[in-house]
C-alpha cells in the first residue's frame, strides 16, 4: 500500500478512508508547495506532469487543495491534471478528495481559489458517462473524448459542513 498526499499542508488527516478502509495512511509520500510544511516533495500542483512514475500509488489524498490549481473554465488543465493523477495511480486506485461546494461560503470568499469542482465536474472523468450521456442522446454533455483518454469513474462522494468528498477509482 502506497498513498500520496498532495497539498498536504500541516494538516495529515485521513478524512475518507480508502482500500485499507482506517484512518491511518500506509507509507504516504506528502507533497506541498509550501517549504514550511516540510513536504517529502516540494512542488506546485500546476507543474504537470507529477514527478513520479506511472502505476505508482495505491491512493491519492487531496483535502481542501484542488479549488487553488487551474482556473475556472481552463478545461485543458482540468483534463490534464485529472489524467495525471490517472497515470501516477494503480489500476483501480483511488483519489480521495475533498473541495468547497460550490455554494459555500469558502468556495469564492478564499482569495487563493480558483476553481469550482462539483459533482457535475467528475461525470466528465468517466468514460463510461460519455457514453451514458453522449452516445445515447441523453444530454447536451459537451464530449471531450477527442482530448481526454484517462478513466476515473466516481465511487461515492458525501455532502458535508460545505464540502465535497469524492472518491474517483482508476479504471485501466
Amino acid at each position: 500500500m502506497k498513498e500520496l498526499i498532495i497539498g498536504c499542508g500541516k494538516n495529515r488527516d485521513k478524512k475518507m478512508f480508502g482500500l485499507n478502509g482506517d484512518d491511518t495512511y500506509h507509507n504516504p509520500i506528502t507533497l506541498d508547495i509550501n517549504p514550511d510544511v516540510k513536504p517529502d516533495c516540494l512542488w506546485d500542483l500546476e507543474d504537470i506532469p507529477l514527478p513520479f512514475p506511472d502505476n505508482e500509488f495505491d491512493e491519492i489524498h487531496a483535502y481542501e487543495v484542488l479549488e487553488h490549481t487551474g482556473n475556472q473554465g481552463d478545461y485543458k488543465f482540468f483534463f490534464n491534471q485529472f489524467t495525471d493523477f490517472w497515470r501516477i495511480l494503480k489500476k483501480d486506485g483511488l483519489l480521495i478528495a475533498g473541495v468547497p461546494q460550490y455554494d459555500s461560503i469558502w468556495a469564492w470568499g478564499d482569495p487563493s481559489h480558483k476553481r469550482i469542482i462539483n459533482l457535475g465536474s467528475l461525470l466528465f472523468l468517466s468514460q463510461e458517462e460519455y457514453v451514458k450521456q453522449i452516445d445515447n442522446d441523453k444530454s447536451p454533455m459537451t464530449d471531450f473524448r477527442y482530448m481526454y483518454k484517462a478513466d476515473l469513474k466516481l465511487v461515492t462522494y458525501q455532502e458535508i459542513n460545505n464540502n465535497l468528498l469524492f472518491i474517483l477509482r482508476a479504471i485501466k
